[in-house]
Order: C-alpha cells, then sequence, then structure tokens
C-alpha cells in the first residue's frame, strides 16, 4: 500500500520557527473501559513553503518524506483562515494594599 499518505486536518499553534508550523491535530477515541469517548491532541511539525499560515488557521497536512529531525508532515492547504491573535496571557490580580 505504498502511495498512500495520511492526510490530517487541525490547527496552527505556534508560527515562530521559519516555514514551519506546529500543528495540534484533536481526534475522538473511546475509552477501553467505559466505551464513553473523549478527545486526543497531538502536535505535528509541518513544513511551510510560503510561511502563509497564522496562529489559529485551520490548515490541512499531508505526510511526507522526513525533512528535518521533527517535520515529517507538508502543509497542503488552509481551510479556514483563523484570527491571527494568539490568547492573551492572564495577569494575576494583586491584593494587599491599593497602589498610589
Amino acid at each position: 500500500m505504498t502511495g498512500l499518505k495520511r492526510k490530517l486536518v487541525g490547527m496552527v499553534v505556534s508560527n515562530k520557527m521559519t516555514k514551519t508550523v506546529v500543528v495540534e491535530v484533536e481526534r475522538k477515541v473511546p475509552h477501553s473501559l467505559f466505551k464513553r469517548y473523549f478527545g486526543k491532541r497531538s502536535r505535528f511539525k509541518a513544513h511551510d513553503e510560503k510561511s502563509e499560515c497564522g496562529i489559529g488557521d485551520r490548515i490541512m497536512i499531508e505526510e511526507c518524506r522526513p525533512l528535518s529531525r521533527d517535520k515529517r508532515w507538508m502543509v497542503v492547504k488552509i481551510v479556514k483562515k483563523g484570527s491571527g491573535l494568539a490568547p492573551l496571557p492572564v495577569e494575576p490580580i494583586e491584593r494587599g494594599a491599593p497602589a498610589v
């Protein structure tokens, strides 16, 4: 069965590397004992030749030959563009005397 390449759809969680994006793919699997479905997440590094993917984009990736130590996937197409904004970190609220 050579020639059949897996294709997955996931969300871009990082694009800080040159021509590389980190894609998080979620799949539903049944629990072995309780038979209830729950989500499992996997992260893949994929090659983005044009560096056009942004954080939050939903993209399709396809298996390819090893491009580096971690990259074995290539971006096929952008299914849906995201907002392009990363979620802001939550700052802790300080308790005590009010600042003057």
